[in-house]
């Protein structure tokens, strides 16, 4: 096995590329999307305007291949956008991780040579995409799904219901997952590129959420929406591997998420602690704040040192489902933790909307809950663990 002591640097090391990256993507959430976030919050609805100025910064093909017009970079890179915006706003992350940690992911790895040609150029310059697994009655255990996939002349129809799809509002692509023969169970689940004019695809309503309210989470509806032969993506039959195969990089960026909600919520309380002055000086200086401050600062690090390191060992080529795991399970924990611990700081102001330590606090609790509960997480460790 490769030492990774010589392939990667130092988790938290940052090459000039990445550095540079990292502070434009900054600079883009402190100017671009900051000064609508709580518009945003208030009315359910990510600005539109600002989908296309992360295809312009280069966002949305940050692992894409540069032939295909994307930016030919890592995992890693990826994990520094999704911090970067979820400083911000985690509805904003949330467009930029499942189209490259997801959409993206799943084409580079199972895409043939035609679909990555005829999608990736679209995939990194305006066409949004959503990956269509869950249904009512499919959560957890994800290979319960009832979607049905039949052949109908040289291509498929698609009849069924997914829930819970992010960017479902607005992506014009959606890997959706079907069962081509119910009596194979899971070995019968195949990928399908379903694009949004198909005949008989349409997107149901839309979830009003308790946090990252401004992210579109949407009903599909597919009723004999007929699909070509050659949008199968990937081997027919192996839709359970692809599904899998494809979380395991989605956790980091949930982890990254989670890291990003954390740290926002922490620069705004340090900011707060600062100004806010009780028995005659700011409470910045009493001790009890000060231990507070530093444990969520000790508990940030660490969850960013176990999200970077996922994505160095996916970057070094390495096995990292374990880490991935513990990756999202821990920033998570963190996440929900800091913001509730954040919003005390605030006092009475923190449950007030005039002020933003309750929406990080609301954006953290879904980190416990997509792309896999804790439960699930913690399953992961153990089977891994035991092999």
């Amino acid at each position: 096995m490769q030492d990774l002591r010589t392939a990667t640097p130092p988790l938290t090391t940052l090459s000039e590329e990445e550095s540079m990256f990292r502070d434009a993507v900054r600079e883009f959430a402190g100017a671009e999307v900051r000064p609508h976030v709580s518009a945003m919050d208030h009315a359910a609805q990510f600005r539109l305007d600002l989908i296309p100025k992360f295809f312009e910064l280069g966002l949305m093909g940050i692992e894409v291949p540069e032939r295909y017009g994307g930016a030919g970079g890592t995992i890693f890179m990826a994990v520094l956008a999704i911090e970067e915006l979820a400083r911000v706003d985690a509805s904003a992350a949330i467009y930029v991780d499942v189209h490259n940690t997801l959409v993206n992911n799943a084409f580079l790895r199972w895409g043939n040579d035609e679909q990555q040609r005829r999608y990736f150029p679209r995939l990194t310059t305006g066409l949004l995409g959503a990956f269509a697994l869950s249904e009512p009655g499919s959560g957890s255990d994800a290979f319960a799904l009832a979607t049905r996939a039949e052949r109908a002349g040289d291509g498929w129809e698609l009849t069924g219901r997914k829930f819970w799809i992010t960017n479902g509002a607005e992506a014009g692509v959606f890997i959706v997952f079907a069962n081509v023969d119910p009596s194979k169970a899971y070995k019968g689940i195949t990928a399908f590129i379903v694009e949004r004019e198909f005949p008989g695809f349409s997107v149901g309503k839309k979830e009003h959420k308790l946090g990252i309210r401004a992210s579109s989470t949407t009903e599909l509806i597919l009723e004999q929406c007929e699909v070509p032969a050659a949008n199968v993506l990937g081997p027919i039959g192996q839709g359970y591997k692809i599904a899998i195969e494809t979380l395991n990089e989605g956790r980091i960026g949930i982890g990254a998420q989670m890291i990003g909600v954390a740290a926002g919520a922490l620069e705004a309380a340090m900011a707060y602690v600062k100004e806010r002055r009780q028995f005659g000086k700011a409470i910045a200086e009493f001790q009890g704040v000060q231990f507070q401050l530093a444990q969520m600062a000790t508990d940030l690090e660490a969850a960013r040192l176990m999200v970077y390191n996922a994505a160095r060992l996916k970057d070094a080529g390495q096995p990292f489902a374990h880490q991935a795991a513990m990756a999202k399970l821990f920033s998570s924990q963190v996440a929900d933790r800091t913001t509730s611990n954040c919003l005390e700081l605030f006092g009475g102001y923190g449950y007030s909307t005039e002020y933003p330590a309750e929406k990080y606090y609301r954006d953290a609790k879904i980190g416990t809950i997509y792309e896999g509960t804790s439960n699930m997480q913690l399953q992961t460790i153990a089977k891994t663990m035991l092999k």
